[in-house]
């Protein structure tokens, strides 16, 4: 068993690791929309929180592995700008596209903001190379990594939901965008001649919940400053 570094705080209570990943949704507006990361604030983690965001950040770095996709239980979720995935096999598709996508995508840092029992929250900065143009976009986001909770005290922890901002701006899961994030997500692994993402197919039978919708970006959403 690892030795937690975190806050006592919990932002789920109640909620199990065989509650549906849905449920584990952080929600917030900023009072800022700059997510600069600064590293030399950044939380201290512990050792096996440390090698979690790792893995995370080689992900983002389109260094993909199972045992990388298996840092999510079967039933997580992830929600960015582009993609709404709420399996574990769907999320194997994204993060194996990546590299088919991108020449390249480098972290040039992040700090931890938010490090409680069920929640780490850091700011990000990835700078992505696309193939077919010859230009590097580099964005910065606020990255919101909710902790399973049958593995938040194990040397590998789990994550349930994964949500990745780049504004001020919580999402609304509603209108013709989310409907495109949603298919997009639910049809890409579809087209994955890939034996990794293959390993992830039982996932797709994972529990899951409707979909939570919130009329606006601001529904829901308290404000917060990280």
């Amino acid at each position: 068993m690892s030795t937690s570094s975190s806050s006592d705080k919990v932002n789920f209570p109640g909620l199990t690791g065989s509650t549906p990943g849905e449920q584990f949704e952080p929600r917030q507006t900023s009072e800022s929309e700059d997510w600069h990361p600064d590293p030399s604030k950044s939380l201290p983690l512990s050792p096996a929180r440390q090698r979690l965001v790792d893995d995370i950040i080689a992900l983002y770095s389109c260094y993909p592995t199972v045992e990388r996709v298996k840092r999510y239980t079967a039933d997580c979720v992830y929600d960015d700008q582009f993609v709404y995935a709420n399996d574990r096999y769907k999320m194997a598709g994204q993060w194996f596209a990546l590299p088919k996508l991108f020449n390249a995508s480098k972290n040039e840092g992040y700090q931890v903001v938010v490090n409680d029992r069920d929640l780490i929250q850091f700011r990000n900065e990835q700078s992505w190379t696309f193939k077919i143009i010859p230009k590097t976009a580099t964005i910065n986001a606020l990255v919101s990594l909710s902790l399973d909770p049958d593995t938040v005290d194990s040397d590998f922890i789990q994550v349930k939901y994964h949500k990745d901002q780049a504004n001020d701006k919580d999402y609304s899961h509603e209108g013709v965008g989310f409907s495109f994030k949603k298919w997009q997500a639910d049809n890409v692994m579809k087209y994955m001649d890939s034996e990794e993402v293959k390993a992830f197919l039982p996932d797709k039978e994972a529990r899951k919940e409707n979909v939570r919708k919130y009329g606006s970006g601001t529904g829901q959403a308290p404000k917060t400053n990280v």
